[in-house]
């Protein structure tokens, strides 16, 4: 018996993890449709694609009449915490993010949502790291909203599959930083994955789900692995 497609949403498709997810979701035969959301084109043309250019992430009011009828949303944008504040860093992590999730659960209730967040995210909200208590902060409030599932990534390591383009802000980071990461692979298995583990993890979540709402580097190979 065939699959029925499912259609999905990508924010962030200009980032490294976004960018990986788009490539899969147009070549992935259970994907029917993919509309990216982006401050910036993405530079792709495909025919199931669909490109909303849209500079307030933190605001999607305007467009909640074109983003219903979707099964799933990856939400792939995230900032570095380095030279931010707590108050800047959490309002363009939290906020920009439960702003964005909130509008779209009001039209989608049925779709999962799958959140990018971090290793070493504290749930707890009191650690002594403040963006790990900022991202605990949004896995938390993201899992209180109305969707029928929220799956939080927790990646490390990753290891880019697509070539690295010279305008993308991750060039100069992981065009040395690549081999690094292949380099330190052996000694870290469980911490350092290919891209294109956790991208088919996030679709294998987004087609039959997965028992845990958080998804640490195991639980990431596990899910990528279900057919």
């Amino acid at each position: 018996m065939l699959m029925e497609k499912i259609n999905v949403m990508i924010t962030g498709a200009t980032g490294m993890i976004g960018e990986g997810l788009l490539h899969q979701c147009l070549h992935h035969d259970s994907v029917g449709k993919v509309l990216i959301v982006n401050r910036h084109p993405a530079g792709y043309n495909h025919p199931k694609l669909t490109e909303i250019i849209h500079n307030d992430l933190s605001d999607i009011t305007g467009l909640t009449s074109v983003l219903a009828g979707y099964d799933a949303c990856f939400f792939c944008v995230g900032v570095s915490a380095v030279g931010k504040n707590e108050t800047e860093y959490t309002a363009l992590t939290y906020t920009l993010t439960i702003n964005f999730a909130s509008a779209l659960a009001a039209v989608n209730p049925e779709m999962t949502f799958c959140y990018i967040s971090g290793a070493g995210t504290d749930s707890t909200e009191k650690g002594r790291q403040m963006w790990a208590r900022v991202k605990g902060k949004t896995e938390n409030d993201l899992k209180k909203l109305p969707f029928a599932s929220v799956y939080n990534f927790r990646p490390a390591g990753l290891i880019p599959f697509l070539p690295l383009k010279p305008q993308q802000t991750y060039y100069k980071l992981y065009k040395y930083g690549k081999w690094l990461l292949l380099l330190f692979r052996p000694l870290f298995p469980n911490y350092i994955m290919d891209l294109k583990t956790l991208t088919t993890a996030m679709i294998n979540c987004a087609l039959t789900g997965y028992s845990k709402s958080i998804l640490e580097p195991k639980d990431i190979r596990i899910a990528a692995k279900k057919r």
